[in-house]
């Protein structure tokens, strides 16, 4: 048969590749798979060799693309999301598995990245970009089971399709959760607790400078927290209404202290406390009426433009750090129970961080008031056994007027060690109503004025950066430029109440709840006014305010470290939400924060004698700048002013940041520009309108407030970039354009 005339018939090929090959060459991509093009019939350019959807290699940005302005062809278009160029955010080592929370209103996703959700719900490769604030950018959105952390961080970020931040799924309660009354009274008492050392330490370091005497600690005390009850109610009511607690804040310290010891005060014998009370009032007042008027009229929204992370990083931190003249010199007095102090907070907040009992981590929520505690007990102990009773000494008797030198050696040990040197409780009544001028009529400086006045831009800076990381703790989203302006001007409102009951510091938002918030997991709103509810009765109970006025001064001193060191962490902690490698920012925030401890150093030591006896302790030299600053005009008002200004580091940092931030190119996302919310957005989602609008229909008597107003283009206005300043055609267009 096989020689018919057919051909012979080939042999069946073996398998093929042929087994002996080890490595076979892949088969090439067709057309369609190199040129990513996406056909309408075949799936041929998606699908991958397994057989997998595939999605094909973004395309490069090319020339015409803006990379700050987000637009292409001078059409504004959202930015594509950047390549993967990192794992997942972590959060303490461990890669975070929420899933993204968007809220309502979300637009439908492109084609591209729905096919990118799919390729990675199917077991591909995530990808993981960067948003505008520096948060983590996800694009895989599977359902994840839910956990809470067993670590306490700030906030790691996500976003949503529309560009904002998710809502955190570790909080407990949330914004507008009410978990009933038992937990409401029980979180609302804890959150006022974790962060009483914020409340009460500023008047125990302010009456002792005024040459107060215990009675007036007590009183005092009494007072800042009654004005706290009643501001925080204000805020939570017709302010923000973010879960925040108002109060005496760090940064009105310095000024304060400043004005302490000024020279108009140096040669007074008789009711200094009083009288230098009187002229912080006035200085408050009228700060914080120039506060209000920032922010109902909308100013705050023109200066929220030369606010960044990059900004509020250093002056915060700056805050903090200022106050290392006072910290360990004081707590030197008493090493030994100012070190103890010291090492149990820190033991409690870190070492012991992790522990629960029943379910609460108390070491951490509760680590100033449990290391002050147990402190105060050891500290009895040591003064009932008389380990500082020394034979002969009178602890009642001047040193002055102490004549053996070895009482005169001992007795400041047995004045900061001793437990029973304050008479604070004995002396305090029963019941203390606070009420408005309550230490004498105001007396008006203009000099004072406007120190305070600039204070309290910076205060609106702290504000502003503790509004955006709370906001994404506990709400739907950040408020919008509105809310924050009506924020501020509350804050104002607030600081003038201070005033008027003499507070000795303006009322403000404390930067210390967003670490509070973090580390309680409560954001409730109503846990908060109950917690305010019950500062403002404790107020009326005279010998509360006595026994936190008998706080040794050591133990004071202990606490402050801790609490101004916390201050500076957290200062720097907005930096999260820019590029913290990029070597533009770490430049400007290394800068800012050397030329804040070195000019006003510089400051402080100018014209200062060595070695020269002063009234004033060494603790308090930093603030006594007016005596001997360099500016000297031949008037003693605006030496005053220059002088002082421009020995306070908070001042130095706002401004080195705040030019160097709005003058040195970089793109949103690398300066981390902050992102509020758009007043169309908070209309479309009810959820946010339920977030940030007042009750009782109040927002209808404020239709005249600028806040309420539609916001002007934004034509290049106050804008200090550098090719901006370049175009001055266009500002004097927008001038004209406004008149």
């Amino acid at each position: 048969m096989a020689n018919n005339g057919h051909p012979p018939r080939r042999p069946r090929p073996g398998p093929w590749p042929p087994a002996s090959d080890p490595a076979p060459a892949p088969a090439p991509l067709s057309w369609a798979k190199r040129t990513g093009f996406k056909g309408r019939v075949s799936g041929e350019s998606n699908a991958s060799n397994s057989g997998q959807i595939a999605l094909p290699r973004p395309k490069e940005p090319g020339s015409n693309l803006d990379l700050e302005a987000g637009s292409r062809d001078n059409v504004a278009t959202p930015l594509p999301p950047p390549p993967a160029a990192a794992a997942a955010a972590a959060v303490n080592g461990e890669p975070e598995n929420r899933a993204g929370g968007g809220g309502g209103g979300a637009v439908p996703l492109p084609a591209d990245q729905t096919a990118r959700k799919s390729r990675d719900s199917d077991g591909g490769n995530k990808s993981a970009g960067s948003g505008p604030n520096g948060q983590v950018v996800r694009f895989d959105e599977p359902s994840r089971q839910r956990r809470e952390e067993e670590t306490v961080t700030l906030p790691q970020l996500e976003e949503d399709e529309e560009g904002f931040p998710s809502r955190q799924v570790h909080i407990k309660y949330e914004l507008r959760d009410s978990p009933g009354l038992v937990p409401i009274v029980f979180y609302g008492f804890q959150h006022y607790l974790s962060i009483i050392g914020s409340l009460i330490l500023i008047p125990l370091v302010l009456v002792p400078a005024m040459g107060g005497n215990y009675e007036d600690t007590s009183a005092l005390v009494s007072t800042v927290l009654f004005v706290s009850g009643v501001t925080t109610l204000l805020h939570t009511l017709f302010g923000t209404r973010l879960p925040l607690i108002q109060g005496p804040s760090f940064v009105y310290l310095a000024p304060a202290l400043a004005i302490i010891n000024s020279p108009d005060f140096q040669g007074l014998n008789e009711n200094n406390f009083k009288h230098i009370m009187k002229e912080l009032q006035g200085a408050i007042i009228i700060s914080s009426a120039f506060q209000a008027i920032m922010g109902y009229t909308g100013a705050t929204s023109l200066l929220l433009r030369l606010i960044n992370p990059v900004v509020v990083s250093p002056t915060i931190a700056a805050v903090g750090l200022s106050f290392f003249s006072y910290g360990f010199t004081q707590v030197g007095n008493c090493l030994e129970i100012g070190m103890m102090q010291m090492l149990l907070v820190i033991i409690f907040s870190l070492y012991l961080r992790k522990i629960r009992i029943f379910g609460h981590r108390i070491f951490l929520i509760y680590a100033v008031p449990l290391g002050l505690g147990v402190t105060w007990a050891i500290a009895f102990l040591l003064t009932e056994s008389g380990v500082y009773n020394y034979k002969g000494c009178d602890i009642n008797i001047p040193a002055s007027n102490t004549l053996s030198a070895y009482c005169r050696k001992h007795l400041p040990r047995m004045k900061h060690c001793r437990t029973d040197t304050s008479h604070a409780i004995k002396s305090s009544p029963w019941f203390r109503l606070p009420y408005p001028l309550q230490w004498g009529t105001p007396v008006f400086s203009w000099k004072m004025a406007i120190v305070m006045c600039v204070v309290s831009i910076i205060a609106t800076v702290d504000s502003v950066g503790t509004y955006h990381a709370s906001s994404l703790l506990v709400a739907s989203r950040p408020p919008t430029a509105g809310v924050l302006s009506r924020g501020i001007g509350m804050e104002g409102i607030s600081s003038i109440l201070a005033g008027l009951w003499g507070t000795g510091v303006g009322s403000t938002t404390l930067t210390e709840n967003v670490h509070t918030i973090a580390v309680t997991k409560m954001g409730s709103r109503r846990a908060v006014e109950l917690g305010a509810v019950i500062l403002i009765l404790l107020s009326f109970v005279g010998k509360v305010g006595g026994f936190i006025a008998s706080i040794p001064d050591v133990m004071v001193a202990g606490l402050l470290c801790f609490m101004w060191a916390m201050l500076a962490a957290l200062g720097l902690s907005n930096l999260r939400y820019s590029e913290t490698g990029s070597s533009r920012n770490s430049i400007i925030v290394g800068l800012s924060l050397f030329f804040a401890l070195s000019v006003p150093a510089y400051f402080q030591q100018y014209g200062l004698v060595p070695n020269a006896n002063s009234s004033v302790p060494s603790y308090f030299q930093p603030y006594i700048v007016a005596l001997h600053g360099p500016f000297r005009t031949g008037y003693k008002g605006i030496d005053f002013v220059l002088n002082t200004l421009l020995s306070f580091n908070m001042v130095i940092a706002f401004l080195v940041a705040a030019i160097l931030d709005n003058t040195v190119p970089g793109s949103r996302q690398e300066r981390g520009v902050y992102v509020w919310s758009e007043p169309e957005v908070a209309r479309r989602e009810a959820s946010m309108t339920r977030d940030y609008e007042l009750p009782f229909k109040v927002g209808k008597v404020f239709r005249w407030v600028k806040w309420h107003r539609k916001k002007l283009p934004n034509r290049c206005f106050l804008q200090l970039d550098l090719r901006i300043l370049m175009r001055s055609a266009c500002l004097v267009t927008n001038g004209l354009a406004l008149q």
